[in-house]
């Protein structure tokens, strides 16, 4: 993936120095040294590592990375030229005339003004720091760290937020004074000022329609067009989960292609995590080329110092190891583009737990008068909790009253957990812990849509998706040299969900009801019908039997305790629960602090 990097109003005392620095940066950034074209001003320095990226005139910086498509622009043109020339004609209305993954970056010489901004989606990141009256940034936050006017100083904040969501969701990062673009949104320095707003907003329908069939072609046609777009590459193979979505881009990608689509799989040798029978069903079904490999527990071992080096932040998406495997395969057999299916269950409504407060919003619909003035006082009479249905009611009554979107972490393990009983004190005092829920209900409110379906799946693409999902398959993609697309996330396929009424999303409990129905007689009906389970991985379970990876986690375990930030007592608690029953669920958190720790270990922080 290719990435930018530079800076407006500050930089080193001499041209010479600031080239310097943009090397220094770069490397953070892990540019590609041989491709990597610079301008660099008295007061500015822009860079991208691929030199067709970056274009300069009249005083005009632009880098544009990516796979962005640009509205009426010359195709003659590379793309950074032809939003330099879209940005001289409608200055920062161009975005609205840009798709696609990207990230951009337009410096104004003249004016001593720079605008950042990223894709809808969020397949592209970029960080940036007001240092007090300039901005530097990168596609990196590690590589703007790398700027003396930075710094690399830890934010609490980030790490309470990472034990959290078990990543560094924006707007925040890592590094104190740093900060990560939202998808579809824009960054300006204009006068020493920051400003952000959003450029693009997904417009949802709420009411409901009668139009299946006619819904139903229009969605077949944006799905091969999308595919196609993402698959312009000859040299193009596709990770094959056997989930609904990797199977669906699988069987157009073959279609398109005339010939069988390369796929990789991988399998895990445990009880309730292998899928390998499903990518086997889709492979037969579609003809597919497929390519399988069972993980190993000591393909973790090897996993968890790539995972450390490579994400820049601390990352516990613990399902990273497989997808390096899958993309380190598709490379050694000569591919360098992958086709992904992310994205399907936030955008026509895959997550279980859209059911599941689907039934629990529906207390609300009942009359406020009959829930407070009967249902409520009758299920809190003294004794019947002692019998099972009076205490399922009362356990429906107590989630059904938290709101949303809180009442969606009330499984998290943090959220079930009394701080002090997690972290120290001076730890504590140092953070809000009510950030996380801050930062959920922005996300939530924000939504154009009045539907609570609507609105967790807007939650969801900006958490579940750009946070983490893509931030997972890029990275370890990027780590085994493998570029990766995602054609659910196509911006015609994106605008298209929006227009699916959520009663077509969630039908009563049935999840991606249209999106299901839509693709019967197309993909099997196992694959239809099977339960989700992705790319898990039984760590919990490896970790405890097997011993290699049991003493390296007691050794970043004697590593953490010594930060002084998690109370040892808990430690020593989820250690024992793992080894005596609970070894999945434990696992998790496990997971959560081993990846810490190396990430931390591996730059002597």
């Amino acid at each position: 993936m290719d990435k930018l990097w530079g800076w407006l109003g500050i930089g080193a005392a001499h041209a010479q120095d600031s080239g310097g620095l943009l090397a220094d940066m770069g490397e953070a950034a892990r540019a590609r040294p041989a491709g990597t074209a610079s301008l660099i001003h008295e007061a500015c320095a822009l860079a991208a590592d691929n030199r067709h990226s970056v274009v300069e005139e009249g005083g005009l910086c632009v880098a544009l990375t990516g796979q962005p498509r640009l509205e009426g622009a010359s195709p003659a043109a590379s793309p950074a030229q032809q939003l330099l020339a879209l940005w001289r004609q409608h200055g920062r209305d161009a975005l609205q005339k840009i798709s696609g993954p990207f990230a951009l970056a337009v410096i104004d010489t003249h004016a001593n003004t720079a605008l950042l901004a990223i894709d809808r989606i969020g397949v592209h990141t970029l960080a940036f720091s007001d240092t007090g009256g300039g901005l530097v940034f990168a596609s990196r936050a590690d590589a703007v760290a790398a700027h003396p006017a930075v710094g690399k100083a830890l934010s609490f904040q980030a790490l309470f937020n990472y034990f959290y969501f078990h990543d560094v969701p924006a707007p925040g990062t890592i590094y104190r004074g740093v900060e990560k673009l939202l998808p579809g949104q824009y960054a300006c320095f204009k006068d020493g000022k920051l400003e952000r707003g959003f450029y693009w907003h997904l417009k949802y329908r709420d009411e409901p329609r009668t139009d299946f069939d006619e819904m139903s072609k229009r969605f077949h046609a944006v799905l091969r067009e999308s595919v196609g777009r993402s698959a312009k590459d000859e040299s193009t193979a596709a990770f094959l989960s056997g989930g609904t979505d990797s199977s669906t881009v699988a069987g157009v990608l073959t279609e398109l292609r005339g010939k069988p689509a390369r796929t990789y799989s991988i399998g895990f040798s445990a009880d309730g995590f292998d899928e390998m029978e499903y990518a086997r069903i889709a492979a037969k079904r579609f003809g597919l080329d497929m390519r399988e490999y069972y993980l190993k527990p000591e393909d973790i071992l090897s996993a968890i110092p790539v995972i450390a080096q490579h994400y820049d932040e601390p990352f516990a998406n613990e399902s990273a190891v497989p997808a390096y495997f899958c993309a380190r395969m598709a490379q050694m057999d000569g591919y360098r583009v992958m086709l992904a299916g992310d994205g399907g269950d936030e955008i026509f409504g895959g997550n279980a737990r859209y059911a599941k407060q689907k039934v629990f919003e529906a207390y609300h619909a009942i009359p406020a008068l009959l829930r407070t003035g009967l249902i409520e006082p009758v299920a809190a009479l003294p004794g019947l909790g002692r019998f099972p249905p009076s205490r399922k009611l009362q356990n429906y009554l107590l989630q059904a009253n938290i709101p949303l979107p809180e009442r969606m972490e009330s499984y998290n393990f943090i959220y079930r957990q009394p701080l002090d009983q997690m972290f120290t004190a001076g730890f504590l005092a140092a953070i809000d812990p009510q950030l996380p829920t801050a930062l959920l209900k922005d996300a939530y409110n924000r939504a154009d849509s009045r539907s609570c379906i609507n609105r967790m799946m807007h939650l969801d693409l900006k958490f579940t998706l750009a946070d983490n999902d893509l931030r997972k398959v890029n990275g370890m993609a990027e780590a085994a040299g493998i570029e990766v697309r995602y054609p659910l996330l196509d911006d015609a396929m994106v605008a298209f969900s929006g227009e699916v009424p959520p009663d077509w999303k969630v039908k009563g409990r049935y999840l991606r009801w249209f999106f299901r129905n839509a693709l019967k007689g197309y993909l099997p009906d196992e694959i239809i019908d099977k339960r989700k389970h992705g790319f898990g991985l039984p760590f919990g379970l490896w970790a405890k039997d097997y011993a290699p990876l049991r003493e390296r986690i007691e050794d970043r375990l004697s590593d953490f305790r010594k930060r002084g930030w998690v109370q040892p007592a808990y430690i020593d608690h989820i250690r024992a629960e793992h080894m005596t029953g609970h070894a999945t669920y434990y696992g998790k958190m496990l997971w959560v602090i081993l990846t810490l720790e190396e990430w931390l270990s591996h730059r002597r922080a």
